[in-house]
């Protein structure tokens, strides 16, 4: 029949004896069309959310990827759904089929979402990224209101769903007439305990590079008691906050850049403490620190004769000259005889002799992300796991209380990761309230606000992403 849905409507004859049958077609051109720009890992959940919802909702989904074969794995001969592979960072050759959606997701990488932006505007196309704002995307805002478009950002987990359930805690104090006194939150991207079977207690389920480079560029700001702080990032792994989540036990907390930036964000501008920061198992952050102190996360220079190297020629060349004094005797004079860390830096590899890297001009941190991703790497079967914990401390009729929210989401399997899941879920949730007209703002804007976060948070809970809240009077 060459319809994308079919409706039957059955007419009998005067004499109630014969059905008369009509088919009303209806096509891909009566369906809102949602065009996504990225088919990689945290898009599987989004994707199957989207063509699980696109009969009751009308939509068509197209996908464009440079890996054809990965989008049509993804959408599996779905009717409603077509796979492109172009260059979606060519302006010329994206704008067409911007032109003709309703709605575009941009999971590309971070620093293509701008000029997206500029061709959504241009063709009055709504737009969502899971991505931070940044300051040129912040800029158009007063242009996407006058297109009469949303571009909604971190909308993903971290930043998304974590600035929408702090936002739901912090409107209720506020409500009751509560005093904000201290606002911590922590997120981390882990391995399920199922999967915990490695020193480190890490693997890698996001891009290596950063987890090297993590933190590095800047100090790092928090406030505490109305005092500003500065880490700079030889300290960083060093300033930790030990959390505890009922049913996985320690973590440990470093800061996460600049926290003062969330004060805006959530309009608490007058608290006295706020603190951001990432969580991995201990003891990740003080065997991470012993790479920071030796240099060997740097980027910014050229090991020379980097491929002819061995790990524990790699690692030597960070120690001190001493004659007659082994590698691993100088390492644990460095990490002070704890054969605890001088264990997990053995697991990698790091005295080995046996192999070069085989990477030419290579900087230190290079040669470190390959010793990592060949000991850190998913095996099959392996699951992720997403940890977040909100530390709120406010008062209110001469009392102190203290608000706790925590939230485990365990992967289920390669395809739909805990990472997958709790990007794409409210990316494609919020696709939804979107394009229904649900959600009425304009400009560019994150789901801070109650008209945004409150069917979110409602429907994520549906997946059994849910918060575990308790409070206690201090």
């Amino acid at each position: 029949m060459g319809c994308s849905v079919a409706r039957a409507i059955i007419i009998y004859d005067d004499a109630q004896q014969f059905p008369i049958v009509f088919y009303i077609c209806s096509t891909q051109s009566s369906m809102k069309k949602i065009l996504l720009f990225g088919a990689g890992l945290s898009a599987s959940t989004l994707i199957k959310y989207l063509l699980d919802h696109s009969d009751a909702e009308s939509w068509h989904l197209d996908v464009v990827d440079q890996n054809l074969e990965l989008v049509n794995a993804k959408l599996a001969g779905h009717p409603n759904a077509t796979a492109h592979a172009f260059n979606a960072l060519d302006s010329t050759q994206r704008r067409p089929y911007i032109a003709q959606a309703d709605l575009v997701i941009s999971m590309l990488p971070a620093v293509y979402h701008v000029e997206v932006a500029k061709d959504c505007i241009d063709l009055q196309k709504h737009l969502i990224t899971p991505s931070y704002i940044s300051a040129e995307m912040r800029a158009l805002d007063a242009q996407a209101k006058d297109a009469g478009i949303i571009i909604m950002n971190e909308i993903g987990v971290d930043p998304g769903i974590d600035h929408m359930s702090a936002m739901r805690i912090l409107d209720e104090i506020k409500a009751q007439g509560g005093q904000l006194e201290s606002f911590k939150s922590y997120c981390g991207g882990l391995i399920a305990p199922v999967s915990d079977n490695n020193p480190w207690r890490y693997k890698f389920t996001w891009n290596p590079r950063n987890v090297v480079l993590a933190g590095q560029g800047s100090a790092a700001c928090y406030r505490e008691m109305n005092e500003l702080k500065y880490l700079p990032y030889h300290r960083l792994f060093q300033r930790l906050d030990r959390i505890q989540i009922d049913g996985y036990g320690d973590f440990d907390g470093y800061v996460n850049r600049d926290s003062l930036n969330y004060l805006a964000t959530y309009q608490i501008q007058d608290i006295p403490t706020i603190f951001r920061g990432t969580l991995r198992r201990p003891p990740y952050c003080e065997a991470w620190d012993v790479f920071v102190q030796l240099g060997m996360t740097d980027d910014a220079y050229v090991m020379k004769g980097s491929a002819q190297l061995t790990p524990r020629q790699y690692l030597n060349a960070f120690l001190p000259f001493e004659t007659g004094v082994s590698v691993e005797e100088k390492f644990l004079k460095l990490v002070r005889q704890r054969r605890d860390l001088y264990d997990l830096f053995d697991y990698l590899g790091l005295f080995s002799d046996r192999e070069e890297f085989g990477i030419e001009n290579a900087s230190p941190a290079v040669l470190l992300q390959k010793i990592l991703v060949e000991k850190w790497k998913l095996a099959p079967g392996d699951k992720d796991m997403i940890v977040m914990y909100h530390e709120i401390i406010y008062s209110k009729s001469n009392a102190r209380y203290l608000v706790s929210s925590s939230l485990v989401v365990e992967g289920q399997d390669e395809r739909y990761t805990a990472m997958s899941n709790t990007v794409g879920l409210p990316v494609a949730i919020a696709a939804k309230l979107i394009l229904n007209n649900t959600i009425k703002e304009r400009g560019v804007t994150l789901p801070v606000t109650k008209e945004i976060y409150a069917p979110i948070l409602a429907e994520l809970e549906q997946f059994g992403i849910t918060f575990n809240e308790q409070e206690k009077k201090l």
